[in-house]
């Protein structure tokens, strides 16, 4: 069933260089012209697309997120139904339109297959944003929330993410440092949501866990906080991000990161009286 619905969407996908290889084989050989000629127009849409996605930074950016999310959810051996949750709910957050939808869905699909490699899609985007650091940043914290979907990064996991990390060119301390931010971003999150779905049971996010949004120590001096707020600010930039290879439809993900880290600032410098 699942082997069906992926030809589905892939035929669905290629229907433009399916239907018009299709007309010219009916036209040139009959019956048997269709159906070659269908096939080839196929094969020619799909390589077309796929040879553009390689040398253009938002669609290789947009088909690297989910199918890698898809081998990320794979990792252990299986795909929870919070992992596919997860998957999901980024695609609402996009708001995408019905074909990026099913083009996400067929990526994330691809990605959970065991023969898929991510070097296929991380060594061309590493190269194509090599000086777009802060584009890189948001590849791999989507990657990173998609590990801790189920409350867990396990050691599998772990391992690749590392080989995520290395190939887009971090390091271990910068891989190791993001992993820590986004397990307070996440953290920070789901206690703020819980303080508003019942502000009689829950506070509110703790001040610890702000401290770890911005990636300082609660024995940081106020300039270390308001740089580091600032420097997450300007890395999270919707237009920036944009701009430097993001697609338009993530830009809501960027907006719901410096909502999340405005927060955490605005926590820290009312606990501090900060100005």
């Amino acid at each position: 069933m699942a082997g069906a619905e992926s030809l589905g969407q892939s035929l669905y996908r290629h229907r433009t260089g399916l239907g018009i290889g299709a007309l010219i084989g009916l036209f040139s050989g009959g019956i048997v012209g269709l159906l070659l000629g269908g096939a080839l127009g196929f094969l020619i849409d799909r390589a077309l697309r796929t040879s553009a996605a390689k040398y253009n930074p938002q669609q290789l950016f947009f088909r690297a997120t989910f199918t890698v999310m898809g081998k990320v959810a794979k990792a252990d051996g299986r795909v929870s139904e919070t992992e596919i949750n997860f998957a999901r709910e980024v695609m609402a957050r996009m708001n995408l339109s019905e074909e990026k939808r099913r083009e996400a869905i067929e990526c994330f699909s691809e990605g959970k297959q065991a023969e898929f490699e991510i070097s296929s899609v991380l060594l061309p985007l590493g190269a194509l944003l090599r000086h777009r650091s802060a584009v890189k940043l948001m590849f791999v914290e989507i990657q990173l929330q998609a590990a801790m979907a189920d409350g867990e990064v396990s050691p599998a996991e772990q391992a690749l993410l590392s080989e995520i990390c290395r190939m887009l060119q971090f390091t271990p301390d910068e891989a190791q440092a993001l992993l820590s931010r986004i397990r307070a971003e996440q953290a920070f999150r789901e206690q703020a949501y819980r303080a508003h779905q019942d502000p009689q049971q829950f506070s509110g996010a703790t001040l610890e866990q702000a401290y770890g949004v911005l990636g300082v120590e609660p024995s940081a001096s106020d300039a270390e906080v308001k740089k580091a707020w600032r420097r997450l600010m300007s890395q999270h930039h919707p237009d920036k991000l944009v701009s430097k290879g993001l697609p338009e439809e993530m830009i809501q993900l960027a907006k719901e990161q410096t909502q999340e880290i405005q927060a955490a600032y605005d926590q820290i410098r009312k606990a501090r009286g900060m100005r």
